[in-house]
């Protein structure tokens, strides 16, 4: 099995494609489809953003936002990152576990970890969950 992506729900695709694109720095990819969205590739897997009229908050943790349902981000470097999101505008909340992450919120309040990573991203090694033969449940080989 193989992570493919993430859908994000948004209601405005131009706050969304500068938050994005300009804040985050992420590179939009092609997407095919006649619904409005725009589709964002980061490693082996992708952000998919997908307008609706309205958007409904859903965090049970308004003073925490990491204990939100959020999307995790990693970068090499997280203090140049602090400051370019700082420096666009952004509301940043430092993790509450005191590591190296951060926690923003895009135009609609999707909440976002950007957390810094020491050495290899983890992850891009492939991991393939197979079913065992006639168990009905999942394992790692």
């Amino acid at each position: 099995m193989y992570y493919l992506h993430t859908a994000l729900l948004v209601s405005d695709l131009e706050k969304s494609r500068h938050f994005y694109g300009t804040v985050l720095g992420l590179t939009p990819v092609l997407r095919e489809l006649k619904f409005p969205g725009i589709w964002y590739q980061i490693g082996p897997v992708q952000i998919h953003l997908i307008q609706v009229p309205q958007v409904i908050g859903d965090q049970v943790d308004p003073e925490k936002w990491g204990r939100n349902r959020h999307l995790a981000l990693g970068v090499g470097d997280l203090a140049p990152y602090r400051q370019r999101l700082i420096t666009q505008g952004c509301a940043v909340q430092n993790s509450a576990s005191g590591r190296a992450a951060l926690f923003i919120q895009d135009p609609d309040g999707n909440v976002i970890e950007i957390s810094q990573i020491e050495g290899e991203p983890p992850g891009l090694q492939t991991t393939i969950i197979h079913p065992p033969a006639g168990s009905g449940r999942l394992e790692q080989r």
